[in-house]
């Protein structure tokens, strides 16, 4: 008869994600005292009661109405189609009740199995028991009681349809609350995979950090100290002295890469200008930067990932291109932001077999997150022909 009468039951726990929730809770054991209430009321107060004749109708009819109203106390689970036959069955019931007694309460068998038809039943089921009802219990009245009885008349018959409006509501209540909750389930669903998301991006970002950092260096060094091993057995010592030194100037480079990878993973925001300018000077080289178009603050994603560009593209020209002229360019356009870093043919040894050849995947990727298009090439023709560009293009 209301939202606290039989809400529906939640699904599987199974079904649900862990963690705190708000759980619809109604009284049980108050509804239950509620209906053991009206049975108990109706059996001290209709009356005839007997082992035969009109006694024991009544008494029939009294256990078709308890169990009726007991049965109110059934799952939600359990298939409509049957609850409205229960539904009727009891409100005849309750009409019959009201026919064979001669005195008591046994209306309240129809005000509450109508009520609880608004609940349990559709909209149109419900209005059916309950215009049933009145029609039933308001003919009770006026031709077995009386129309002008001067207690109860045959209006009061009519008016145990009323309840189902109570019950309507009540659903109704019942249906909002479960929305409210369903959508806060599926918010609470969303923000999670929007956390795991954001983790898995995080973890990307610092892998490609930690390739940045270690995988040429460590490859690197690890190659000259294998050269510097196997000619010792030689006894060559200038050419193991000379791996020796390449080993050490990578560890060196490492190190500047190391700090500012420590440092643009503390910052939230990097000055991008000087910060470009500072890593092309500790990579040996100066006034190689040329800027174009209005400089101004790009979001701090933006920045670190341009930086990280940088890095990576002047260490594999410093590898694979030791020796060259090294060319920077940043271009502010109006609706982009363009990094192009250039070498030239190398004039030095280069390294062989430096690299994991995840450096430029790492580069496409961090392009990639922020919208962007990179290129990476040998050049064919200019001044630096022969040579190496990595150009990348981020909107915005």
């Amino acid at each position: 008869m209301s939202a606290s009468d039989n809400p529906p039951a939640p699904g599987p726990a199974s079904e649900r994600e862990p963690g705190p929730r708000v759980v619809l809770r109604h009284d049980a054991a108050l509804q239950w005292a509620v209906t053991l209430l009206i049975i108990a009321i109706a059996v001290i107060t209709v009356r005839p009661v007997g082992v035969s004749g009109r006694g024991l109708a009544v008494v029939a009819l009294l256990v078709v109405n308890s169990v009726a109203l007991l049965a109110r106390h059934l799952p939600p689970a359990f298939p409509r189609r049957a609850a409205l036959v229960w539904l009727t069955a009891g409100v005849v019931a309750s009409a019959g009740l009201l026919e064979v007694s001669n005195s008591g309460s046994g209306y309240l068998f129809a005000y509450f199995l109508v009520g609880h038809a608004g609940y349990r039943l559709a909209l149109k089921p419900s209005l059916a028991v309950a215009a049933l009802s009145s029609l039933l219990c308001g003919a009770v009245f006026y031709f077995y009681v009386g129309p002008d009885h001067q207690v109860l008349t045959w209006t009061f018959g009519l008016s145990t349809g009323i309840p189902v409006v109570a019950g309507i509501l009540g659903r109704g209540r019942q249906q909002a609350v479960e929305a409210r909750l369903q959508a806060a389930e599926s918010a609470e669903r969303a923000a999670r995979a929007e956390a795991r998301t954001a983790v898995l991006t995080e973890r990307g970002r610092i892998a490609r950090d930690v390739h940045d950092v270690l995988a040429h260096s460590l490859a690197g060094i690890n190659m000259h100290l294998e050269l510097a091993d196997a000619l010792m057995d030689t006894g060559d010592l200038e050419k193991v002295r000379a791996a020796h030194n390449k080993a050490q100037r990578l560890v060196r480079e490492s190190l500047k890469q190391a700090q500012w990878t420590v440092h643009a993973l503390r910052e939230d925001s990097l000055p991008l200008l000087e910060s470009l300018t500072a890593m092309i000077e500790s990579s040996g080289h100066r006034e190689v930067l040329t800027v174009t178009g209005a400089v101004r603050e790009l979001p701090a994603q933006v920045t670190q990932n341009v930086l990280r560009i940088a890095q990576e593209a002047l260490t594999n020209a410093a590898r694979h291109a030791p020796g060259a002229e090294i060319a920077v360019e940043l271009t502010f356009d109006a609706a982009s932001t363009s990094l192009a870093v250039r070498n030239g043919p190398a004039t030095g040894e280069a390294t062989a077999g430096v690299g994991s050849g995840m450096g430029l995947i790492g580069m496409r990727e961090r392009v990639a997150l922020l919208g962007g298009t990179l290129t990476a090439g040998p050049l064919t023709e200019g001044p630096d022909r022969g040579g190496w560009q990595v150009e990348a293009v981020i909107r915005g």
